[in-house]
């Protein structure tokens, strides 16, 4: 099954691709101009067929400011659009179900990718700190696959 694992982000965000013949995939949504690149997801999505897509259930963080959140929001509807219009199986899973899954606590990013790294140790691109939005997409996708993508 090939899944693709979404930690959404205004121009944070990540991906994890999961391709069972292959070591998963990690890296940074596109971004252009300050704006997740819609047209270069597009081209993703259509070069890797995914069966299946998962994207962290987000909503506005409290003290957050209203141009961040509109562009969180653009950034949210942009990839819902796009995984839409290929018409893929689309699963939501809020970050405290899959955090609870791997007995991690809400806010700990450092854990998150640390669990990451021991999980799936041959994944490049998860040696910084920075790289903590690749991470939870990994551990989102793994949730997924392993509770899930069972039948």
């Amino acid at each position: 099954m090939k899944v693709l694992a979404i930690d959404p982000g205004a121009i944070s965000g990540a991906y994890a691709y999961f391709d069972s013949h292959c070591t998963p995939i990690v890296g940074d949504l596109p971004v252009v101009d300050g704006q997740l690149d819609g047209a270069h997801f597009d081209h993703m999505v259509r070069q890797w067929k995914p069966d299946a897509a998962v994207v962290e259930r987000v909503a506005s963080m409290p003290k957050q400011g209203v141009a961040s959140t509109f562009k969180f929001g653009m950034a949210v509807g942009i990839i819902h659009g796009v995984l839409f219009c290929h018409r893929l199986p689309l699963h939501l899973v809020t970050p405290g179900v899959w955090k609870k899954h791997f007995k991690l606590s809400g806010t700990d990013k450092e854990a998150a990718r640390a669990l990451a790294i021991r999980l799936y140790p041959a994944v490049q691109g998860l040696h910084l700190k920075k790289h903590h939005g690749r991470a939870d997409a990994l551990l989102i996708g793994d949730w997924f696959l392993d509770t899930r993508a069972k039948p």
